[in-house]
């Protein structure tokens, strides 16, 4: 059957979504890169390295409240251009800190790039906003697969113009993240987004969107998920320097990680329609500890790729499985303060993940590091086992009912 005029236009808005959301990963994903290496050069407490990347993930968490009421109030559009716009400020900022070799003004540089990069999340619930009930579930892991060309953007400008405007090294890389958000800027013009949503007369107390079974399910779920895979992503940089690895070789390991975080993105979806929800989710578990046993296993090149690659795949049938479980915690009206509720929680996690990355690594090792990752996956599987307990009890009482 020829596709209907409605069908080809949301599947238009979908990729365009995708565009938007690869570019605007391209610069986290550069970051993740470099970003410890510049902290470890300019900080002299070098426990202090992946400061940088903490601050941007608390930005990130900060994000999600003005990011909702811009939402609410104004519409997809407005809110992805603000996020845009602090994106090209973070990365100018990053590059004057290099520039006067500074390390304040380099953190300072977190705050914007956070802020940007955490109004990108949202890009995920715009695809499902787009999209029909029967194709959310691929429109919302084909945008997250946008990182697959975040992740080809960013490591490979990291790695050809990190001595573009020596003796600053890096220098010529934040200048050229800065180009990626005024081309994002251009394609929200094109793109059709919902409006805002309707106010409610009577608002839901978001406290109550908390308590129900789905949402804890879905956000502890979300947080371990992004939150172990940022534990052991933004040490792996520091860890490979100091076992003789230089530049290239880590932006390459960060390079197939990230491309392992959003390839899956493209069968995710029709993955979860036909083995269900949760044994997706608890396979992205399964990775995950795969990535910790690996990792602890050797040190060689090999050994690093073959961890962050497994720690990539887990994340992605984790985290896309748990912004699917989100859309079923909440009525269309309470849309924007269950996904700005959830993203707290979720990158309140990852900045904290982000900060013990490097004090974890300094003080205690790699091997702790990754061992870290396997009783909070443990607290994620209990968290999936008793909601499908208590789904289970309810199934005989609503028959009674019937």
């Amino acid at each position: 059957m020829p596709e209907t005029t409605d069908s080809a236009r949301m599947k238009r808005n979908v990729w365009l979504l995708f565009c938007c959301q690869a570019l605007m990963g391209a610069s986290m994903i550069g970051q993740v890169a470099m970003g410890a290496l510049i902290g470890h050069s300019l900080a002299e407490d070098k426990s202090l390295a992946t400061l940088p990347m903490a601050l941007q993930m608390l930005a990130t968490m900060c994000a999600s409240i003005p990011a909702g009421i811009v939402f609410a109030r104004f519409g997809r559009r407005a809110g992805f251009m603000m996020g845009a716009a602090g994106a090209l400020a973070g990365s100018l900022i990053f590059a004057l800190g290099v520039w006067r070799g500074d390390f304040l003004i380099y953190c300072l540089g977190a705050i914007p790039g956070g802020l940007g990069f955490g109004i990108s999340q949202h890009y995920r619930f715009a695809a499902a906003e787009v999209a029909t009930p029967s194709y959310r579930p691929r429109a919302i892991a084909l945008v997250m697969a946008g990182g697959i060309a975040s992740a080809m953007i960013g490591p490979e400008l990291v790695k050809h113009s990190k001595d573009l405007l020596l003796p600053f090294l890096f220098l010529g890389t934040y200048l050229l993240l800065a180009l990626l958000p005024p081309i994002c800027m251009a394609i929200l013009m094109v793109v059709d987004l919902p409006p805002a949503p309707p106010r409610p007369k009577v608002a839901t107390p978001v406290i109550d969107i908390m308590r129900r079974p789905a949402f804890m399910t879905a956000a502890l779920s979300g947080m371990v998920a992004y939150g172990t895979m940022n534990l052991v992503m933004t040490s792996t940089p520091l860890e490979m320097m100091l076992c003789g690895f230089g530049v290239g070789a880590s932006a390459t390991v960060i390079q197939a990680h990230a491309v392992a975080m959003f390839a899956p993105g493209f069968v995710t979806g029709p993955l979860i329609a036909r083995y269900g929800l949760r044994r997706i989710m608890i396979a992205g578990a399964v990775l995950t500890a795969g990535c910790a046993i690996v990792a602890v296993a050797g040190k060689s090149f090999a050994h690093f790729t073959l961890a962050l690659v497994l720690l990539g795949i887990g994340w992605n049938f984790m985290f896309v499985g748990a912004t699917q479980l989100l859309a079923t915690a909440h009525a269309p009206e309470e849309r924007v303060r269950a996904q700005a509720a959830n993203d707290v929680l979720v990158f309140g996690t990852v900045a904290c993940t982000a900060f013990a990355s490097g004090a974890v690594h300094d003080r205690a090792g790699w091997e702790v590091l990754n061992l870290a990752l396997l009783p909070a996956l443990a607290v994620a599987l209990g968290a999936l086992a008793w909601k499908g307990l208590r789904e289970r009890s309810a199934r005989p009482v609503a028959g009674q009912a019937s």
